[in-house]
């Protein structure tokens, strides 16, 4: 099983993308996870990596496609397959795992596309809250604190963070609505995207992909312990 998780911030597909690696029993690719890897092993990737994140400035899609194709060319996800979360997030960055993928015989499965209303986004986005003390994430929707307002390890104030506020995180859904519409039209036209409702609860919305993928909660999870 070879998949891609689309989604809007805050659609909740780094959620899903882990809870269907572990169902699935595939390698949950996340590219923030394996850039921050790789500037920790100081790769000469991970080394090209830092330069460009240390003055602000975008990694290269070469760069970016080189430490995803490492990443996959790896047994775990040649055997049992992957599903990536953060990539690719272009047309062409689309493109060239294409041609990655057709190269090492290992085609797409399925790409799936968590759609949630932009005010469901709104809301779950601005009810993100970090401690100001000892930094600890919260949501007041899906994690509130014990008691409002207050970090349940240290008592501190939960504050918002600057770029959280509405006006921000409006401008940061429309210019990812902007670069991910012709993504999605790519995989359409491809007849590879699989649309599902992210606004459900986590565990639905998991069953319902599961389904469109044919297989079940209980028929994945024994598959992962027979592995």
């Amino acid at each position: 099983m070879r998949l891609v998780m689309l989604g809007s911030p805050g659609s909740g597909k780094g959620t899903q993308a882990a809870v269907l690696a572990r169902e699935l029993s595939v390698a949950h690719i996340s590219t923030g996870e394996i850039f921050r890897q790789n500037i920790k092993d100081r790769t000469e990737l991970g080394m090209k990596v830092k330069q460009y994140t240390e003055t602000g400035e975008l990694v290269p899609d070469s760069i970016v496609i080189a430490i995803v194709a490492d990443r996959l060319g790896r047994d775990d996800c040649r055997t049992a397959g992957f599903i990536l979360d953060g990539f690719p997030r272009t047309v062409p960055q689309a493109a060239a795992l294409d041609e990655w993928l057709e190269k090492e015989e290992m085609p797409l499965s399925r790409v799936l596309e968590l759609r949630v209303e932009r005010d469901i986004l709104m809301r779950r986005l601005t009810g993100r809250r970090h401690c100001a003390i000892c930094r600890i994430d919260y949501n007041i929707v899906f994690k509130p604190p014990r008691t409002e307002g207050r970090c349940d390890k240290c008592g501190g104030a939960l504050v918002l963070r600057a770029d959280d506020s509405e006006e921000s995180i409006a401008r940061r859904l429309d210019v990812d609505a902007a670069k991910t519409r012709p993504l999605h039209q790519y995989y359409e036209e491809k007849n590879l995207l699989t649309t599902v409702d992210g606004s459900k609860e986590v565990t639905a919305i998991t069953v319902e992909i599961l389904e469109k993928l044919g297989r079940s909660v209980a028929s994945a999870s024994a598959a992962g312990r027979a592995n």
